[in-house]
């Protein structure tokens, strides 16, 4: 096994023992060979600089590079964006850890060395991101200690190592991140909340190349777990099409949340971008006041008309689209539409066949008009031990829900 920073800065020969240059940088191709060591750059002097093909390595060691090739068959250094750099790219960079679901940073890479079936050419092949002390101690010593010692020292160090095929580059530069090997998928298989941490870590541009990675229902869960202020600060930079295709798939109070925040010519431009529908449900949760029963309701609750059966609800949900957060609490409503009571979905699936919904209601009743301060509500879920509670305007008929995660939020800002 050989590490990168014992590669860096190797002296390189040629195979008559002459010196050629050092090696100044190390460059994947994810093109040909997601994990090969492509090619290496020398430099020496005032000379131009060269790139040395993996073809044309015959032997590696620690601190040394030896060619099975003259210097006059090197080719001239042209750079290409289509290469990964090991130094520039890679080396004290940050990546996602996506099992202990956390940022760390890149101090060194572990190589595996394999040779050619004719013996000609070894290449070298990058397994593991050192993001422990072996890495970083072997950093610090770099031209202090010899590599014999350099390695002995690590030894007596805890490893701690992520497989190169785990890696998930953060890249802020999206004309350099289409040409990197990112598995994209492993951070969309993370739970939102524990990517929204992740990204709490990162700078600015690395917040925006992850939303820019992630499709929109992912970026919208991944958004509404954000402290507002990030949120607004991702939603600024966005196209406006591109943020309204996410606020689209956020649910209406939260989506309305987050205009809130926003400057108002941003949340206008993003407004105009959504759907006339959408838009005017999150129009008119933007004219509650955020601390009241109507600031923190949701427009998207499930309602079914009290005498319906037990059978009837069940085939109705089915072809819904719900989303399953609004799937706690059914509320019913009269013929003339005014609320009635609600059904906790547990207590509907244990029903009788061919119950009505009407037998199968809670009781007391309890409900709020959209001015009730949000201390109040707090108190009703509290004393009444409440899942969702309905928000009934003026008329008596539903309006809005507000869910138990809405109130554990709302007491997550008050801290």
């Amino acid at each position: 096994m050989l590490h990168a920073t014992e590669i860096m800065g190797a002296k390189t020969y040629d195979p008559h023992g002459n010196f050629v240059g050092w090696v100044r940088e190390l460059f994947i191709e994810p093109a040909e060979q997601p994990n090969r060591v492509a090619w290496y750059l020398l430099e020496r002097g005032r000379y131009r600089p060269w790139l040395v093909r993996y073809n044309q390595v015959a032997a590696i060691a620690p601190g040394t590079l030896k060619l099975n090739v003259d210097e006059r068959q090197l080719a001239p250094y042209a750079a290409n964006e289509g290469w990964l750099a090991v130094g520039k790219d890679l080396l004290d960079q940050q990546i996602i850890d996506t099992s202990g679901r956390k940022v760390v940073r890149v101090n060194d890479l572990d190589l595996a060395e394999y040779a050619m079936v004719d013996g000609s050419a070894v290449e070298l092949r990058l397994t593991q991101v050192d993001v422990g002390l072996r890495g970083a101690a072997r950093r610090l010593l770099q031209g202090l200690a010899s590599p014999g010692a350099i390695r002995t020292i690590q030894q007596k160090l805890p490893a701690r190592t992520i497989l190169w095929e785990f890696v998930n580059l953060i890249e802020p530069d999206p004309m350099r991140r289409v040409r990197l090997r990112i598995t994209h998928q492993k951070l969309a298989r993370m739970h939102p909340a524990d990517l929204a941490d992740i990204m709490e870590e990162l700078s600015p541009a690395e917040r925006q190349a992850i939303i820019a990675t992630l499709d929109d229902l992912t970026a919208a869960e991944v958004m509404a777990e954000l402290d507002e202020r990030l949120q607004a600060q991702i939603v600024e930079k966005l196209d406006p099409e591109k943020a309204a295709d996410i606020i689209e798939e956020m649910a209406p109070d939260e989506a309305a949340d987050l205009l809130a925040d926003l400057s108002p010519e941003t949340s206008q431009e993003v407004l105009e971008e959504l759907p006339s529908d959408e838009a005017e449900e999150v129009r008119e949760l933007l004219q509650f006041d955020e601390n009241s029963a109507g600031g923190m309701m949701n427009t998207e609750f499930v309602y079914v008309g009290e005498d319906a059966s037990r059978e009837e609800v069940l085939r109705w949900i089915r072809v819904q689209d719900v989303r399953a957060e609004q799937l706690d609490t059914i509320f019913l409503i009269r013929q003339d539409a005014t609320l009635s009571g609600s059904v906790s979905v547990a207590r509907l699936l244990l029903a009788e066949p061919g119950q009505r919904m009407a037998e199968l209601k809670s009781e007391p009743m309890v409900s709020v008009p959209p001015e009730t301060d949000d201390a109040e509500v707090l108190e009703l879920f509290d004393k009444y031990n409440l899942r969702t509670l309905a928000v009934v305007g003026p008329e008596g008929r539903p309006i809005g829900a507000i869910t138990v995660d809405d109130v554990v939020s709302r007491l997550h800002k008050g801290r």
